[in-house]
């Protein structure tokens, strides 16, 4: 069905969201475009029904973002079609915990789609969205809670966010994350990323104004049950303001930070009044 192209700005089966359905009724009141037209254009609205998944398609209006797709548990050519859908909207298009070899079958398909191995993100990126003002910063504790980090970041960044990376400054050698005060108090969020006892995110609540959400990691040995420990310490945590995450949910770090740090860029912007 070609009806995107049929109203001559859209590519066919492209997916909606708020800057498109802004142009889409400015398109019906300048009358370049019939209500019918329109209706047809919303059709796909609220979902589109693949039998084995409902993608999301009006979740960009809703919340700001479109739908992530999560690789784990899902068939490789369940991955690949989903994706080949998603990617036909605007963009960007996000897909977590995806392996290399996923990796290279969805870029077969969808030579477009970029992989970061660290965080085993693919990313549909056509275009980069705005940066807001303010910086995201990403700590951790180790070098082992990396990926996890990698992937709050890369997912703060891919939403329009600048984001600036501390690796292994925790508590053992605390001397490291002094050196760093600068960055850490100059960010607007801080996103804390640690496994073992957890201990990082209570050190740095104590530190800065700004908000912190604990990560915990599965990184540790046996007593640490998994990140069983890091996160029940975070919760636990006796510095105030300390959001916690669950174990190793990078995504949605830098999904609540990105969110976070468009508020605050939000409201400057409107104490500005511009």
């Amino acid at each position: 069905m070609k009806y995107w192209i049929a109203l001559g700005w859209f590519k066919s089966r492209e997916y909606m969201d708020e800057r498109l359905l802004r142009e889409l009724l400015e398109r019906v009141r300048q009358n370049e475009s019939s209500i019918d037209d329109a209706l047809v254009a919303l059709r796909r609205l609220p979902y589109d029904d693949l039998g084995f998944a409902k993608l999301d398609t009006h979740r960009a209006i809703r919340n700001g973002f479109p739908e992530v797709v999560l690789c784990q548990g899902k068939q490789p050519a369940q991955v690949v079609e989903i994706m080949q859908r998603l990617t036909q909207g605007p963009g960007p298009v996000l897909a977590t915990r995806a392996d290399p070899a996923l990796y290279e079958l969805v870029h077969a398909a969808l030579p477009d789609v970029r992989y970061n191995p660290i965080g085993r993100l693919m990313i549909y990126e056509p275009q980069p969205l705005p940066k807001h003002p303010g910086t995201i910063l990403v700590v951790t504790a180790g070098t082992a809670d990396q990926p996890v980090a990698e992937e709050a970041a890369a997912t703060a960044d891919l939403m329009g966010h600048s984001v600036d990376r501390l690796f292994d400054v925790g508590v053992a050698g605390l001397h490291r994350l002094l050196a760093h005060l600068d960055r850490i108090t100059a960010a607007n969020v801080v996103v804390v990323v640690a496994g073992m006892e957890g201990a990082l995110p209570s050190v740095l609540g104590g530190l800065v104004r700004r908000p912190v959400i604990a990560v915990p990691t599965s990184v540790g040995y046996g007593a640490s049950f998994g990140g069983l420990a890091a996160l029940l310490g975070m919760l636990n945590s006796c510095a105030a303001g300390v959001t916690v995450v669950n174990i190793d949910n990078g995504f949605g770090a830098g999904f609540a930070a990105a969110k976070i740090n468009a508020l605050a860029a939000s409201s400057i912007h409107n104490e500005k009044g511009v």
